[in-house]
């Protein structure tokens, strides 16, 4: 099993900025992908960006160039620095820890990121 707890979300201004946490505990010795995903309401849940353990990255078209995905292996820790922040990225934020190829893998219980106009 693999824990994982969300931080760092809450209320900003558009054009700020904010830093999600994603600290992962258990058995995470086998996972290789990291990554964060977010649910505005009434939408599906999406894929932001995603980390490998050799640091690959990806990230949603809508993202690039504003939000920073990066790990601290040290730490069991996923990063997400989000800037330039949009309405249109006010939603729910969750982390994942998966093992490619073997499921949807583990989710945080999510974080509120709400950029107000």
């Amino acid at each position: 099993q693999v824990q994982l707890v969300e931080s760092g979300g809450g209320l900003v201004q558009a054009g700020g900025s904010l830093r999600l946490s994603c600290a992962a505990s258990g058995s995470i010795s086998s996972i290789n992908v990291m990554g964060w995903y977010r649910q505005a309401p009434g939408k599906q849940r999406e894929l932001v960006a995603t980390i490998t353990t050799s640091g690959v990255t990806n990230y949603a078209d809508s993202v690039k160039g504003r939000f920073a995905i990066s790990r601290d292996n040290g730490k069991n820790t996923v990063y997400l620095q989000m800037n330039s922040l949009k309405f249109d990225d006010t939603a729910v934020y969750y982390c994942n820890f998966r093992v490619l190829g073997w499921g949807p893998g583990y989710w945080g219980q999510g974080t509120q990121v709400t950029v107000s106009v």
